[in-house]
């Protein structure tokens, strides 16, 4: 598997690093935010009060900032590699640590007593109101209402586990059927479907290195391969090939307001870090496979979707781009951060995009900065710096 592709750190050793970037506060700075143990526990200080909260990893903890302003509201510790995703409703965040997944609840700005224990939790996914979590280390499948997570007790969910540990992942349809994939440590080959029962109803094995996960409209759903991507919809699998024998797909955004999935695409195998200028648009009702080049290499933290469907992709020249997910065309080029290199480590931090309704926020670890820009404007709203370069960003994000 691709280092830049991998979500999770492979060895049982906690590594203290984070995957997203943020900022805080500019002239606030960490002096005005509380702060809280490393269980969350809030200290003398009061909590602020945030709306729509953004989450940002960094090397030993995490930090909480008002999604309007981009201020620094809560400072958590937390050691070791931690992950950021959105839980699926308007006040919490799935953090993926060293013992498991832990669900913060960032509108309170603590974590809570909610966990999925287990070794290596990898992808975290929303959809038709369910979020399910997929732990690496033991192929544990664990679905949920982020409503439930509101009563601050862990949720009674559908639970299901893989024949073999392997780096995975899952989605609950919305009929019931959950589509999860197939595979081993060493080599992952395809996805099945299961009923509400877990009786499996449908396979396919014909998706090489399957990787990474978006829904369209319609519910088309989108697994990546190594030569090209396999779509499941309306109770079929259908392979669509990519133009080169090696042709990887790892990393897919989805939209409910477009047939077209975003992807990633990579042509080299042999190598240690491939920084592709090419994106991939998988129209999943044509069934067609369009290649747009975007003149400018990006990371697998570049990818995001616009309100209306638009398919966005931050380059490594700084600028985000505005592409037509029909036409494949190039609408904008929206200059955010500076020009920026994306590093051999994955878990090592750059650039990060995050999409919540009109609004891009991007990170600029660099600068220990955080930028929010109106996608269709294509204006910057507000910048920030934060005490430490962040690596992972997200936020609470409700529906989908």
């Amino acid at each position: 598997m691709n280092k830049s592709i991998r979500v999770r750190a492979l060895t049982g050793t906690a590594l203290a690093l984070a995957v997203t970037t943020v900022l805080t506060a500019c002239g606030g700075g960490s002096s005005s935010a509380s702060r809280t143990t490393s269980d969350g526990t809030p200290g003398a200080t009061p909590a602020v009060t945030v709306r729509d909260p953004l989450v940002a990893t960094f090397d030993g903890g995490l930090y909480i900032l008002d999604g309007k302003s981009l201020k620094l509201a809560k400072t958590i510790d937390l050691p070791g590699f931690n992950r950021v995703n959105p839980a699926g409703d308007q006040d919490h965040v799935v953090v993926s640590t060293d013992s498991g997944f832990r669900v913060l609840n960032a509108t309170d700005q603590a974590l809570t007593d909610i966990e999925y224990q287990g070794p290596k939790p990898g992808h975290v996914v929303r959809h038709a109101g369910k979020t399910v979590l997929f732990t690496d280390g033991t192929g544990e499948v664990n679905v949920f209402d982020p409503a439930d997570l509101s009563s601050g007790k862990k949720p009674e969910g559908r639970t299901y586990t893989s024949a073999e540990a392997h780096h995975g992942v899952a989605i609950e349809l919305a009929n019931g059927e959950l589509l999860t994939t197939l595979g081993t440590e060493e080599k992952r080959t395809g996805a099945l479907v299961l009923d509400r029962n877990n009786k499996e109803i449908a396979r396919n094995e014909n998706c090489p290195g399957v990787h990474g996960e978006a829904a369209a409209r319609n519910e088309a759903v989108g697994l990546g391969c190594e030569d090209g991507i396999l779509i499941y919809k309306d109770g079929r699998f259908t392979k669509i090939d990519a133009p080169d024998d090696y042709g990887r797909i790892g990393n897919q955004a989805g939209s409910d307001a477009s047939p077209v999935l975003l992807g990633d695409y990579k042509t080299d195998p042999e190598a240690e870090l491939e920084r592709p200028t090419r994106v991939s648009l998988i129209d999943t009702e044509k069934k067609r496979l369009r290649l747009v080049d975007l003149g400018v290499s990006y990371s697998f933290r570049s990818l995001g979707r616009g309100p209306h469907g638009e398919a966005l992709v931050l380059g490594t020249d700084g600028a985000l781009r505005v592409i037509d997910p029909d036409s494949g065309r190039i609408e904008k080029k929206i200059p955010v951060v500076g020009e920026w290199q994306e590093p051999l480590d994955w878990q090592q931090a750059r650039p990060t995009l995050f999409v919540r309704g009109h609004v891009a926020y991007v990170s600029e670890p660099g600068k220990k900065a955080l930028h929010a820009v109106d996608v269709e404007t294509g204006k910057k709203i507000t910048s920030v710096t934060l005490p430490k370069s962040t690596n992972e960003l997200s936020g609470v994000v409700a529906g989908h």
